[in-house]
């Protein structure tokens, strides 16, 4: 648990800086055009700027009103189009399993229309004990369209085992577990954040995931195969960010 934790928070600290709004060098022309950029250069009688697709842009003081950085103003949500995310958390809760924290990591590629209506396909890698894979589609409706907005969200797919069987040292026999995934789905909230080119969001929610496995047990003086299921009934937290 302490472990997940950490890198969760650590996952946060570097995401946070990187999400931030990024200013911008503003070059006003006095023939009223405004230039955005990133200024390389102020000779004493020229400015040097480059643009956002790589231009370099040389502008006699003469021409120049004044120069300044700017903060990109909010021009609202995005109202259609594609996306990409990156989200990780874990499971946590009080329940009778072996495994106390598991930790996730998605990344989903999602299609925005109305601004409202978000529709995403996801996968990524989940480690209850062993790693799996999961695979699902999830729908979000952003609440509002400001700046901050909650969210509501659900989700669901099935998990795959990645690898094959497992040695593991928990009875006297040392046998095998043949691990298998199965069902999961997800109903919460949450709350993202808009800006210019990247939108972090934080989300609680309701996970149930099924996942089995099938090992070889001693039993009336010959050994079978017995299937053993986890279910899981946790709070998800997570963290990402869309772009």
């Amino acid at each position: 648990m302490k472990k997940h934790l950490t890198i969760l928070i650590l996952l946060i600290a570097i995401l946070i800086p990187a999400q931030a709004q990024k200013s911008k060098d503003a070059l006003y022309l006095k023939n009223g055009s405004i230039i955005y950029g990133k200024l390389i250069e102020i000779t004493g009688n020229q400015y040097k700027i480059q643009t956002s697709d790589g231009s370099l842009l040389i502008y006699p003081d003469t021409e120049v009103e004044k120069y300044a950085k700017e903060s990109p103003s909010y021009e609202g949500r995005k109202k259609e189009g594609p996306g990409l995310a990156l989200e990780a958390g874990f499971l946590v809760g009080a329940q009778s399993t072996e495994y106390a924290a598991p930790f996730s990591f998605n990344i989903l590629v999602s299609y925005t229309i109305y601004t409202k209506n978000v529709f995403s396909a996801g996968t990524g890698v989940e480690f209850l004990g062993v790693p799996f894979m999961p695979l699902f589609a999830e729908y979000r409706y952003i609440l509002k369209d400001k700046k901050a907005s909650p969210y509501i969200f659900m989700r669901g797919g099935k998990m795959l085992h990645l690898g094959s069987e497992t040695e593991t040292h928990d009875n006297n026999y040392y046998e095998k577990r043949n691990f298998k995934g199965g069902l999961t789905c997800t109903l919460g909230t949450g709350v993202s954040w808009a800006r210019e080119d990247i939108e972090p969001y934080l989300s609680f929610a309701y996970r149930y995931a099924l996942t089995s496995y099938v090992q070889s047990v001693w039993g009336t003086n010959s050994y079978y195969d017995a299937t053993f299921r986890n279910n899981y009934n946790r709070l998800e937290i997570k963290f990402g960010f869309k772009f």
